[in-house]
């Protein structure tokens, strides 16, 4: 029984890597970019919802009604008034420009916060549990898990089912033949990054929730995420769920055989995939 708690502790931890890898997804699926800065803008999205819910007293899943449009806006100007000036045929240019805002917000959150490990209050959620069959989850695991499975899927809707979608594929798809369709691809590619720092959001708030959390923490979120992306398969978002869980269980696993194993299973089952399977176990498929 203890081992099968394992797998589904960790196939809960999954849903939080799914959504710290979502984001990447989508803007990689979108722009082809890969965001370095992606884990110090979820830090950031934590001491964003801690902020607000000091000043207005809010619980940190009400924040979410502030920090979602936020950073969602954060996305959009720093896609059109930065990013997009370096998008191009040459993928180190915005490589070195996320690089560079990693840095900027890990020492502008040091200065503000100080290095100071920070946590969100939010009451009884934390610690209630449910039980069934002898098994023992969380409350707060399963609302993750949960919001992981429905953001997934509200992006796969919106993805194929609706006019931004529409306009996301073709500009991914044939940058040249979507500006002969009129598409702008500037606004295109800062709605794409809205999108991505929204469900930024949504992944640093229950991670706030859940552990704490500090200024430097940005770059092992961004690993696990790149990790589950990895696994899960570039651009497949229902992969990057599988990803997550995949990468979620072996922790969990491994966890259960040697506490100093937690984190090194999860990395030797992403290079075991990766080994086997470069373009991941789901990679999307064309057409």
């Amino acid at each position: 029984m203890e081992w099968v708690n394992a797998v589904l502790q960790g196939t809960l931890l999954g849903g939080l890597y799914a959504l710290f890898a979502a984001g990447l997804s989508l803007i990689f699926g979108v722009m082809r970019l890969v965001n370095i800065a992606h884990g110090d803008l979820i830090v950031l999205a934590a001491y964003l919802a801690l902020s607000i819910t000091a000043g207005f007293g809010l619980h940190p899943l009400l924040a979410l009604l502030l920090v979602v449009p936020a950073m969602g806006l954060l996305g959009y100007a720093l896609q059109r008034g930065l990013i997009n000036f370096t998008m191009g045929g040459d993928i180190l240019p915005p490589l070195l420009v996320t690089f560079g805002l990693s840095v900027i917000i890990q020492n502008g959150l040091l200065m503000g916060y100080t290095a100071d490990p920070q946590k969100l209050q939010a009451g009884a959620l934390e610690t209630a549990s449910l039980t069934l069959l002898g098994l023992t989850a969380g409350v707060l695991p399963l609302l993750t898990f949960a919001l992981a499975v429905a953001v997934i899927g509200a992006l796969q809707w919106m993805f194929y089912r609706t006019a931004m979608g529409r306009a996301f594929r073709a500009t991914s798809d044939r940058q040249d033949v979507a500006l002969l369709m009129g598409l702008n691809r500037a606004h295109v590619f800062g709605l794409a990054m809205a999108l991505s720092l929204a469900v930024t959001a949504i992944a640093g708030v229950l991670l706030g929730i859940r552990t704490g959390f500090d200024p430097a923490g940005g770059g092992a979120r961004l690993i696990f995420g790149f990790e589950a992306v990895i696994i899960g398969g570039l651009g497949n978002l229902w992969g990057t769920l599988a990803g997550g869980v995949i990468l979620g269980i072996a922790q969990a696993i491994g966890g259960q055989i040697h506490p100093g194993l937690q984190i090194l299973a999860g990395h030797l089952v992403f290079l075991a995939v990766l080994a086997v399977r470069p373009r991941g176990l789901f990679p999307k498929m064309e057409g």
